[in-house]
């Protein structure tokens, strides 16, 4: 923990050039010349004025300014983070005040992208390396196998930052990086022995403190205090809990609403016909009591007409078209009691067309805004992925079924009445999959500012099937946002959810590529 914190401050101050704390001065352009190497780096005299020359790890003013615009503007989502953006300077190009979460966000995730088109290739990679290698290790399911490959993977990262970076870049702290790999193979996930528990508990015992010329005395008498109202409190028949915090995000049971809980004011809403038929449509396609009878009735559909069955289009468009009259009819026949099929028979018969509109919602451990609601966080990003019957052309006949990822923003949150209990759906503004998402040096850009008629028709997903994502813009002239992805908190969702698909696609990439010698076209040597 420790180590990722002070090699991603000396990056950083490193790259701004901040007074005090960079690795790259004077001094450090000495031990190059006294060393002899790396000749066109050594300072030059004009005058009575000392030069240094322009490293490959240099940031133009321009660049510094930048740097810190990106990192000042970034919004990150609730509970992900603190708000960086206030540690930023962007007049004096300066960082200051971060905690060690803080380096620990930036150096699996930001890092990579406040850089991105800042550096040359060469200090670019061995940044973007660095960050994979904590990314990796980090993880809270580790595969030994990998983690013994990247053991040897960071002897390359370290030597492709001694030839980009200053020879008082490399304290022990970056030495320390070798070994952590070797840590993690024999000792397991880093989470079970890093810090960050520990220096949460330091803090609240400082916050014992009352009187500054005995804070011993202060914490030790706070502390038993509040051992013997918990441990009093347990035999109390009405008691209220000692030592429990509710989570921030955490969903609470409700038997109307089936998925997560609202936290704003409802307002009643009159649904169009067309938006509720195909808010109802969705939740028909993608509710797992219905599955049974979508194979029915495309078997109904082949059998009833052979044009269908020779024609999947026109069998989708027919099946889509028919489907929910066919079940709100088939469902009149059957009797069960089961509470599967009470359900099943309550989304037959179809949603009121009164519904309440909400501006943020929890579920999943997650909490979620629609766009319009300014905050310090950004909640609003979220992605889905579907099963899409895709095709290269308009002309191609050889359609392939393969599972899609779409990108968008969260414009409305409606809660769905169905008499006898309430679904949520998030209405969003979606990516175009054909011009408005592409991956440029590794890293998924999105645009966000293009025409959204393509989905106008399905707005709608579940509450349950979104994963958050958030936004990262290029510049205020720019339509294009890097996207990022945010893991989920706590214990929610293991069953779907996996670390690989949300780790930094760019991260990925880094490891896979040769190490080039930029200058001279050299490959370097694996030890």
């Amino acid at each position: 923990m420790h180590v990722e914190k002070n090699i991603c401050e000396s990056i950083l101050c490193t790259l701004l050039d901040i007074s005090g704390k960079t690795k790259d001065g004077l001094n450090a352009r000495k031990d190059l010349e006294d060393w002899d190497i790396r000749h066109d780096l050594h300072p030059y005299v004009e005058g009575m004025r000392t030069y240094l020359p322009a490293a490959p790890h240099s940031l133009s003013k321009i660049e510094k300014k930048i740097f810190c615009e990106r990192l000042f503007n970034m919004k990150l989502p609730d509970g992900y983070s603190s708000n960086i953006g206030n540690c930023v300077s962007v007049e004096e190009c300066k960082i200051t005040n971060l905690k060690s979460h803080d380096y620990h966000i930036l150096m699996q995730q930001l890092l990579p992208v406040v850089i991105r088109g800042l550096l040359p290739k060469g200090p670019k990679n061995a940044i973007f390396r660095i960050c994979t290698f904590f990314n990796k290790i980090c993880q809270r399911v580790v595969d030994r196998e990998n983690i013994l490959a990247l053991e040897g993977e960071v002897f390359e990262t370290v030597c492709m930052f001694e030839r980009f970076f200053p020879l008082a870049f490399f304290d022990i702290m970056v030495h320390l990086s070798i070994h952590l790999g070797r840590e993690v193979r024999l000792c397991g996930p880093v989470h079970y022995r890093w810090m960050y528990p520990f220096e949460r508990q330091m803090k609240e015992y400082k916050g014992y403190v009352r009187n500054r010329g005995r804070p011993e005395g202060c914490i030790a008498e706070c502390y038993l205090a509040e051992e013997c109202v918990a441990f009093c409190s347990g035999y109390i028949q009405q008691r209220i809990k000692v030592n429990t915090k509710e989570l921030r995000n955490d969903d609470f049971s409700n038997g109307i609403i089936l998925e997560g809980r609202p936290i704003s004011r409802g307002t009643p809403i009159t649904l169009s016909s067309d938006m509720l038929e195909s808010a109802h449509r969705y939740v028909l396609f993608n509710t797992a009591v219905v599955e049974l009878y979508l194979e029915m009735h495309l078997e109904e559909l082949k059998q009833s007409n052979k044009c269908l069955a020779k024609n999947s289009n026109l069998l989708w468009k027919r099946h889509v078209q028919t489907f929910s009259a066919w079940l709100k009819q088939k469902i009149e026949f059957h009797t069960c009691t089961n509470k599967d099929f009470h359900t099943l028979k309550w989304l037959a018969y179809g949603p009121r067309i009164n519904a309440k509109r909400y501006s943020g919602y929890i579920i999943n451990g997650q909490r979620f805004h629609t766009r319009e609601i300014e905050k310090a966080t950004q909640d609003s990003g979220v992605s889905i992925e579907a099963t899409t019957v895709c095709r290269a052309s308009a002309k191609d006949n050889a359609q392939v079924v393969d599972v899609v990822a779409y990108y968008g923003v969260i414009t409305d949150i409606i809660l769905l009445d169905y008499h006898n209990f309430q679904l949520p759906l998030f209405k969003c503004d979606w990516a175009n999959k054909g011009h408005g998402v592409k991956v440029d040096d590794g890293f998924t850009l999105v645009n966000l500012h293009q025409g959204q008629s393509q989905y106008e028709k399905e707005p709608f997903i579940l509450a349950s099937q979104a994963k958050q994502v958030f936004y990262s813009r290029d510049s205020n002239s720019s339509n294009w946002y890097v996207l990022l992805k945010a893991p989920p908190r706590g214990y929610y969702e293991l069953e779907m959810y996996d670390e690989k698909e949300d780790t930094n696609c760019v991260l990925e990439n880094m490891l896979d590529k040769n190490i080039e010698d930029d200058n001279e076209g050299a490959m370097l040597c694996k030890f």
